[in-house]
């Protein structure tokens, strides 16, 4: 169900392309930091519990 785009298909779809890796991207950057950041802070919690600073 594309609508007719003419000579700008190309630019158009490439654009929708573009975000659409750059989202996904960034989705995958902010899920990989927060892991890092839960395991981070379990570490010094951890150390905190056990008396180690």
């Amino acid at each position: 169900m594309l609508p007719d785009l003419g000579k700008y298909a190309f630019a158009v779809l490439s654009s929708y392309g573009a975000t659409a890796v750059l989202l996904i991207g960034l989705i995958v950057f902010v899920v990989m930091r927060n892991a890092k950041a839960r395991k981070t802070l379990e570490i010094i919690e951890n150390e905190v519990k056990n008396g180690r600073t």
